[in-house]
């Protein structure tokens, strides 16, 4: 087999501090952070079966200050004799895979980094680093915020009804909510990708602006488990803020994107 010139290999190694591995390399090292992710998975969601009852006592409060409020009992009930276990066993699985996924990140990471240059790395870390910031953001704005909300308004419905609250059902709509806008808290981040390889530009995002806003009515009327206007634009209004955040990405995308291509004209010109 023809092996590269020492020039060759000196150059790749210079672009990004490591050789070239081989196809077999590649696969062996693929393996080897596949079973480190799925080891850190189960360690995690060990930890998460251990700590699911805490973590479910975290996530009931607010429905438990809710129906204070309501000046009903605050007890939540289960219609089944499979109900707490099988609660127990999901919120520790939500609760390990959110434990894992650092590490998880970490083994991606280092599985596609001895692949890229010096700046392609910095980019990805801060990429997945503020992917996870926003996510947790989107979370911690449906605990403290628009779950209480909702949860206020729908025991508000007047009616001869005694509430008697599922622990099950309000794991799943508590999921809905909060799994919801963390998922939609990314939208500066897809932003970012699509400005990144030219799909989106600064220019196209605020022109389509009243379509984004109706696009954003959508998501918010799906993922929104009431029907009143004001708990929608509660769930509207921060992605309106992080839509016009993403706006601001795109120009810096295609500002830095302008400015490589000015120093790449200006070297090749010299």
């Amino acid at each position: 087999m023809a092996t590269q010139p020492d020039s060759t290999i000196k150059q790749e190694e210079a672009h990004d501090g490591t050789a070239r591995m081989s196809f077999f390399e590649h696969l062996v090292e693929l393996r080897t952070r596949i079973l480190h992710a799925l080891l850190y998975v189960g360690v995690g969601i060990t930890a998460g079966l251990l700590l699911s009852d805490k973590a479910y006592l975290f996530l009931a409060k607010p429905m438990v200050k809710a129906l204070d409020d309501a000046h009903v009992s605050n007890k939540l009930v289960y219609t089944s004799p499979m109900g707490p276990l099988t609660l127990y066993i999901t919120v520790g699985i939500y609760l390990g895979l959110v434990i894992a996924l650092p590490f998880v990140l970490y083994q991606v990471w280092l599985f596609v980094a001895p692949g890229l240059y010096r700046h392609e790395r910095r980019a990805v870390s801060s990429f997945i680093g503020f992917g996870t910031l926003l996510f947790l953001a989107g979370a911690a704005f449906g605990y403290y915020l628009a779950l209480p909300m909702t949860l206020k308004f729908l025991l508000s419905i007047p009616g001869p009804f005694t509430p008697m609250i599922s622990i099950n059902e309000y794991f799943d709509m508590s999921m809905i909510v909060l799994l919801g806008l963390g998922l939609v808290f990314q939208l500066p981040i897809l932003i970012f990708v699509l400005a990144l390889f030219g799909i989106v530009t600064p220019r196209f995002l605020w022109q389509n602006f009243r379509y984004a806003i109706l696009l954003i009515a959508i998501v918010a009327a799906a993922i929104t488990p009431t029907t009143d206007a004001l708990t929608m634009l509660v769930f509207m209004a921060p992605m309106i803020v992080l839509y016009l955040v993403g706006i601001g990405v795109a120009a810096l995308v295609v500002r830095g994107k302008r400015k490589r291509s000015e120093e790449l004209s200006g070297a090749g010109a010299a």
